[in-house]
């Protein structure tokens, strides 16, 4: 059943240059699904999550609310947020500091004019939900980050909402922290089943988190799509860049395929199938680096000649190698192995073609 539809949303905010914060967006979310809004800061994703909450008022299209329209450009309907049936969770709490933890995750039900009785059941079953049942009699400031954080989440989901809107809420929070807040939401998410749509910059909060993952660009959906297939198959190069894949070569047809690295050797059927000029990213991981006179890692693989490390970074288990070719910087995460490269080796590198992503005019291009 469809949760929310959102259609040809556009959010302008006024000023001599006036920025169009959300263009034309089109999505909709299914019962109990969480959506994910992926991107940079300034991509319009807050802002878009906001005009669903009816926290901004769009200047044209329309929302849709398990079936009832909330907001219409064209009827002039603007319902205002209480009236939208949402729960809200912000980056920074947004706790009252002179109520106690069962007070703030009483505030909505107690507008909702709900009794007392209910009041205390509802507050206590959601506070279990979040682990903090022990916390009840305690105010806000005696909590920390991490647990006010579950009590924000326990107050939005209080009153059962019809869907629920997380503006970034761990961002706020330490690495460690955030990784088991995480872990804990998705598990509230699987036991209660609720419809979400949830903010953030983070690829990996996205993709541990995602039902669906939609990265924004420019106020506008680039790519909507599995955590699965957003990560492997990289719609646009926008997309493959703020995944972070920062290998990215220029190709063109000579007698042979070129990059701006230097000519390619090798197998070159998930080439051959294009004309060029293209872009092709790859990942770090799926580069190999061999010695110049030592047979390739794989007689299938594409090869690249005439490199040389510039640097070594250890990471724990793994080795990243800056190598050079052709005045072009790459970017290499092997396993640490008992053979090694050291800056100012001469190295050739390699990867099969199947580990290529392929763009024309900034579209994927290839099947993988």
């Amino acid at each position: 059943m469809q949760e929310l539809k959102v259609e040809k949303l556009v959010k302008r905010y006024p000023g001599r240059d006036q920025v169009v914060a959300v263009n034309r967006v089109d999505v909709e979310v299914e019962a109990g699904e969480m959506l994910v809004l992926l991107g940079p800061s300034g991509c319009g994703k807050t802002t878009l999550l906001r005009c669903v909450a009816g926290l901004e008022d769009a200047q044209e299209g329309r929302i849709v609310l398990e079936g009832k329209t909330v907001f219409d450009s064209a009827s002039g309907l603007n319902q205002p947020t209480h009236l939208r049936d949402i729960g809200m969770v912000f980056q920074n709490y947004s706790l009252w500091p002179h109520m106690t933890v069962q007070s703030n995750v009483e505030y909505p039900l107690r507008a909702r004019k709900s009794s007392a009785a209910e009041r205390a059941a509802r507050s206590r079953e959601v506070l279990q939900v979040v682990q903090c049942g022990h916390l009840a009699d305690r105010y806000p400031a005696m909590l920390s980050g991490g647990q006010q954080q579950r009590i924000a989440l326990a107050r939005a989901l209080a009153p059962r909402p019809k869907i629920m809107l997380l503006d970034e809420p761990l961002s706020n929070l330490d690495a460690l922290l955030r990784v088991e807040l995480r872990a804990h939401l998705r598990a509230i998410h699987r036991e209660l089943g609720f419809t979400g749509i949830y903010v953030t910059h983070d690829q990996i909060e996205a993709f541990n988190l995602g039902t669906r993952v939609a990265v924004m660009n420019a106020g506008r959906i680039e790519q909507l799509d599995s955590a699965n297939n957003v990560y492997e198959r990289p719609a646009t190069e926008y997309v493959a860049r703020f995944l972070g894949i920062r290998n990215a070569l220029a190709l063109r047809r000579e007698t042979g395929w070129v990059s701006d690295a230097g000519p390619l050797e090798g197998q070159m059927q998930v080439l051959d199938r294009h004309r060029g000029p293209l872009q092709m990213f790859v990942r770090p991981q799926a580069l190999h680096l061999s010695a110049p006179d030592a047979p390739p890692a794989d007689p299938g693989h594409m090869a690249l000649r005439g490199g040389h490390v510039v640097d070594v970074l250890y990471s724990g288990g793994e080795v990243d190698y800056v190598v050079e070719a052709g005045g072009v910087s790459l970017f290499v995460t092997r396993p640490i192995s008992r053979t090694r490269f050291q800056p100012g080796d001469a190295v050739t590198v390699s990867l099969a073609g199947q580990d290529a992503l392929l763009y024309a005019d900034g579209r994927l291009v290839n099947e993988g």
